[in-house]
């Protein structure tokens, strides 16, 4: 642990959602970073979530600039991306670095960013890292703002890129996709409320969710994305259909995916011994398994983690520890 003075000044904005509860608890306990202010997605003051009781007993005041800008080195945006896409540029001009949980940054062409994030200044977007760890440490180091990946790409993205990276898929992709209900955000609808999700599952967004954008804008490849609504607290698992290039074998599937991910400590590859939700829940971790068509040249990927967790918080954290030269680990063990 370090001192108290050499420790990371942070603050959290947004810290009454999912994610936003999560960073809290991360940021209270890590041994790098000294967690200074905790904040709403707007005015007021509120306790804390009773699950941070004796880990962050601060209230959580409201949402300022200034005084993110005055007690922080570090800034993690959990809020909705009309607020992230205001008040990021404005801690950026503060010289604060800026890590964004929500979709604001992500995309980099302007006519699908003001399709899909209407509110977001283009000259601010263009300074955003796209901060899918495992692929992005060199351009983390320098990075002012990140931009944290979206929980289901994260989960298709570290499956997919070692294998479009390598030259060994052709095709379109297939992504069915998953998720637990936290994944719909704290706000309640419809869609989450207990007597229509439970003991049921809903495919939604068909051909109209940003997270198919991100996907494509990353493997640079036409992907069907189709997210479902499943009866779980947290947690995504993704069957994703990929069609390998003539002459690719088993041999090379497995090389490619270890020698992307030798490095990555959170990253679990199981091979054929298909992974489950249960298996990542309430860790950092994004497991993924694969099973090869005998005698052909069909391939299934399962790629599950903890939508809150590697599809948010961790990451975000994880993406901080490597912008300040810290273990890449800390805070998440």
């Amino acid at each position: 642990m370090q001192t108290d003075s050499a420790r990371i000044a942070v603050g959290v904005a947004g810290a009454t959602g999912y994610a936003g509860v999560e960073l809290v608890q991360i940021l209270a306990r890590h041994p790098g970073a000294r967690l200074r202010v905790a904040m709403a997605s707007g005015d007021g003051v509120r306790p804390p979530a009773p699950r941070l009781a004796r880990r962050w007993d601060e209230p959580v005041v409201g949402l300022s600039v200034e005084r993110l800008a005055a007690d922080t080195r570090a800034v993690f945006l959990a809020l909705p991306e009309t607020v992230a896409a205001e008040i990021a540029p404005q801690l950026l001009a503060r010289d604060v670095r800026v890590f964004d949980l929500s979709g604001a940054f992500r995309l980099r062409d302007a006519d699908a960013r003001r399709r899909w994030y209407p509110a977001t200044d283009d000259d601010t977007a263009r300074q955003a890292v796209y901060g899918l760890t495992e692929a992005a440490r060199d351009a983390l180091r320098q990075a002012r703002l990140v931009s944290c990946p979206g929980c289901y790409p994260t989960a298709a993205l570290i499956a997919l890129r070692p294998l479009v990276t390598a030259g060994l898929l052709t095709g379109d992709i297939i992504v069915d996709a998953k998720s637990g209900i936290s994944g719909a955000g704290k706000a309640p609808s419809d869609r989450t409320h207990f007597s229509e999700c439970h003991g049921s599952v809903a495919a939604y967004g068909v051909f109209a969710h940003r997270h198919a954008v991100e996907i494509e804008q990353e493997v640079e490849r036409r992907v069907t994305f189709v997210p479902h609504l499943v009866p779980l607290d947290r947690g995504i698992l993704e069957t994703i259909y990929v069609t390998l290039e003539a002459g690719v074998d088993a041999a090379a599937v497995r090389r490619a995916f270890e020698e992307a991910y030798r490095d990555s400590p959170f990253v679990r590859l199981t091979g054929d011994q298909l992974p489950e939700i249960k298996h990542v829940a309430h860790t950092n971790f994004c497991d993924v398994g694969w099973r090869h068509e005998p005698d052909g040249r069909r391939m299934v990927i399962v790629s599950c983690l903890d939508n809150l967790l590697k599809g948010a918080a961790g990451q975000a954290v994880q993406n901080f520890n490597v912008a300040f030269g810290l273990d890449e680990r800390a805070g998440l063990d």
